[in-house]
């Protein structure tokens, strides 16, 4: 527990992400990486120095046998208001607009949804779940289909919302956030998505674990070079 919640403090402390006195929604999904977010933001708040408040927010998109229990029952416990907002995001993407490959759509309908949901709460900032993995996956996903370099940074500023978006779980890998979730018995959501597995991000998944099977120092080497290459916003 204290190794995430550390790795979480660094994060916060390196790119200067929370300021006193911010309102900051956390965008939970009820996935395994939005609910350590969630438990680590609350046990930060207790005893960091500058003084923030968290607000727990999950999109229902609308796909059929969806249970946010556990979100709330988390929620109860850490004594964290919590939001659900409401939005046919599902029915836009698969049975208005038919997408075959919905992920783009579906995360660009997500962060608006979210982003005016923090607004309307009086947040500031909202905090993102990505993790380490998620940092390296989207280097080589714009590598290898966009053939850019470039991955999302530590702490955005979107003016036209005037709100910021941080990613304190930067710093810990996917392996460490199963670990956390299995050690304390946090419940997840399950998402039917009929996408889950099938996408691009899966498939640099794949060509990551079998790379580490050859070079264990895989991960920790690309996700050094992007610090070191400076890309936007990874300036500490």
């Amino acid at each position: 527990m204290k190794k995430i919640l550390a790795q979480v403090r660094k994060a916060v402390q390196d790119y200067d992400m929370i300021s006193e006195g911010d309102r900051i929604a956390i965008g939970v999904s009820g996935g395994k990486d939005s609910m350590t977010l969630l438990e680590n933001m609350a046990r930060l708040m207790c005893f960091y120095p500058k003084h923030f408040e968290i607000h727990a927010v999950t999109l229902d998109m609308g796909l059929e046998n969806m249970d946010f229990t556990p979100i709330s029952k988390l929620c109860a416990q850490l004594d964290i208001p919590f939001t659900l907002e409401r939005t046919n995001i599902a029915k836009i993407i698969f049975d208005i607009r038919k997408e075959p490959n919905p992920c783009s759509m579906c995360a660009n309908l997500r962060r608006g949804a979210l982003h005016n949901a923090a607004i309307s709460l009086g947040c500031n900032k909202v905090a993102l779940a990505h993790n380490m993995d998620d940092v390296i996956e989207t280097l080589l996903l714009s590598t290898f289909y966009e053939g850019r370099l470039h991955t999302f940074s530590p702490v955005t500023y979107l003016d036209r919302k005037n709100i910021y978006l941080i990613r304190p779980l930067i710093y810990s890998t996917e392996k460490e956030i199963k670990a956390f979730v299995k050690e304390n018995n946090i419940e997840i959501v399950h998402n039917p998505c009929k996408a889950n597995g099938n996408t691009k991000r899966q498939v640099i998944k794949d060509l990551i674990f079998e790379m580490s099977k050859q070079n264990k120092f895989i991960k920790s080497n690309i996700f050094g070079a992007i610090k070191r290459a400076c890309l936007d916003g990874w300036h500490e």
